[in-house]
């Protein structure tokens, strides 16, 4: 039972670490490949350079870049890194902020802010993305007073291009795309998004949170990535997580921008008390410098040299899976992934029921409604040991449903909760 009052006493640190380790006693154990989502591991070596940077800057902050030059080398460095590896020309800018959700607040609060410029008679500015878009846009369209339209996505997955043009309308200001979107895994047609978003005036965001630093080294690697990023005309942001398969430290993640003319309406300022004038580039005024410097670390220590030897392993555990899956009598592969992100969906059988029988034998599941079936978020090399044992109680599991013709006692999927 929790305790309801203050602690009146301290405890020795031996005492305190034994308390903290039997809280995570029913933790998921990731490091045997248990749960697809939450965790990104790329080894132990990554692993230990990533707590030895954070160690290092644990106590700066990157509020205060005059007082710690170095966070801001840091930060600058990440976002040349990730400007080049996304496309982006000289004129690019951008930050490094919490984590994915909040590089698409900002995203929106950019554009927001730039179309009460350019589109100074919009009262209540739009957002057209496909329902597959992160709930990030709603959880920001909420706090910034805008509107999110989500339109069905085409029988391949991917955003439907002429059914997003056709829910335009004059208070529109932003389309989204992802790359890839996280329930189906699949990158959209960004090239398409952004003909659109040039042709009626409009901000195309693409949310590659979970593909920024994974597609590109896939596609070094000879997979038919389709192009996604600033090479694309029309595209004026994305949002790229560090944390995910940048395999650096939660929580850090990079919001940029097409061009420096822009960073204007990502900032905000206030001056009127009496500390002086207050400006940041994040919705977080003080940001753990541990975060940005294990970034930086883990960045420069792996190289593309290191990315692409990781995302190699990555992806030929991807074809194994999408391979041994697929023959399991009853599963199916949901949609064409391009990257890591797999969805299982059922032909004859309750998947709700296989997911529950895939719990019952140690795994952490989630589940997706549309289609009904078995999310596997986002593979790291914690799953490369364990993919074999896995297709095995995924198929002990499906077996077990249909022999007995089990039926779930739960419908509900969640993320987050």
């Amino acid at each position: 039972m929790t305790p309801t009052r203050f602690p009146q006493s301290g405890l020795a640190p031996t005492a305190l670490y034994e308390e903290m380790e039997a809280a995570r006693a029913n933790d998921v154990d990731w490091r045997r490949g248990r749960v697809a989502l939450y965790v990104h591991y790329a080894g132990e070596d990554v692993l230990e350079v990533a707590k030895e940077a954070y160690r290092r800057f644990f106590s700066e902050n990157g509020l205060g870049l005059k007082a710690f030059p170095s966070l801001r080398k840091f930060e600058e460095d990440i976002i040349a890194w990730t400007a080049d590896l996304l496309g982006a020309g000289p004129d690019a800018t951008g930050v490094v902020t919490s984590g994915g959700t909040e590089s698409i607040f900002l995203a929106m609060k950019t554009a927001r802010d730039w179309a009460r410029v350019e589109r100074p008679q919009v009262k209540q500015p739009e957002v057209v993305a496909p329902v597959s878009a992160h709930p990030a846009f709603d959880k920001a369209a909420h706090y910034l007073c805008m509107r999110v339209r989500r339109i069905p996505v085409g029988a391949d997955f991917r955003a439907d291009v002429p059914a997003m043009a056709a829910a335009i309308t004059p208070d529109t200001v932003m389309l989204v795309g992802s790359a890839p979107s996280f329930p189906y895994g699949v990158i959209e047609g960004i090239p398409a998004l952004g003909a659109l978003a040039r042709e009626r005036g409009l901000w195309l965001h693409v949310d590659a949170c979970v593909g920024g630093f994974l597609a590109p080294f896939v596609r070094r690697l000879g997979y038919p990535i389709p192009p996604f990023d600033f090479s694309v005309q029309g595209v004026r942001s994305m949002s790229a997580d560090l944390h995910k398969y940048g395999f650096t430290a939660k929580g850090a993640s990079v919001l940029l921008l097409a061009e420096q003319s822009l960073r204007p309406f990502l900032t905000f300022e206030f001056d009127n008390w009496p500390r002086g004038k207050y400006a940041v580039a994040t919705f977080a005024g003080s940001r753990p410098g541990g975060a940005i410097a294990a970034a930086w670390a883990v960045m420069r220590y792996l190289g593309v040299e290191g990315y692409l030897r990781l995302a190699k392993s990555i992806m030929e555990t991807r074809d194994r899976l999408v391979r041994e899956i697929g023959a399991i009598p009853g599963l199916y592969i949901v949609g064409a992934p391009d990257l890591s992100v797999l969805g299982v969906g059922g032909r004859g059988l309750d998947i709700f029921a296989v997911a529950e029988e895939l719990g019952r034998r140690g795994w952490f599941v989630s589940t997706m409604t549309d289609p009904p079936g078995i999310h596997l978020g986002m593979l790291t090399l914690a799953h490369v040991a364990h993919a074999g044992e896995y297709v095995r109680d995924l198929a002990a599991s499906a077996e077990a449903v249909r022999a007995q013709n089990l039926q779930a006692r739960s419908r509900e999927a969640s993320y987050g909760v």
